[in-house]
């Protein structure tokens, strides 16, 4: 495991009008990334926030 992976399991994903993913953000917990993720999507509607869990063994989040 990486050291970010270790103390940031949690991610934000964002999804634009295109269909692109981009990972915005690592937290510690899952609400801390959950109250990130909706100050985000308030933002305007082309753009589409959720939350992951990192992989234990620290693989990809996205595809």
């Amino acid at each position: 495991m990486t050291e970010g992976t270790a103390t940031s399991p949690w991610v934000v994903i964002r999804e634009d009008g295109n269909g692109n993913r981009y990972r915005v953000g690592r937290y510690a917990t899952r609400a801390e990334a959950q109250k990130a993720a909706d100050s985000l999507a308030a933002g305007g509607p082309q753009q589409m926030y959720w939350v992951e869990r990192v992989p234990p063994n620290g693989g990809p989040v996205l595809p």
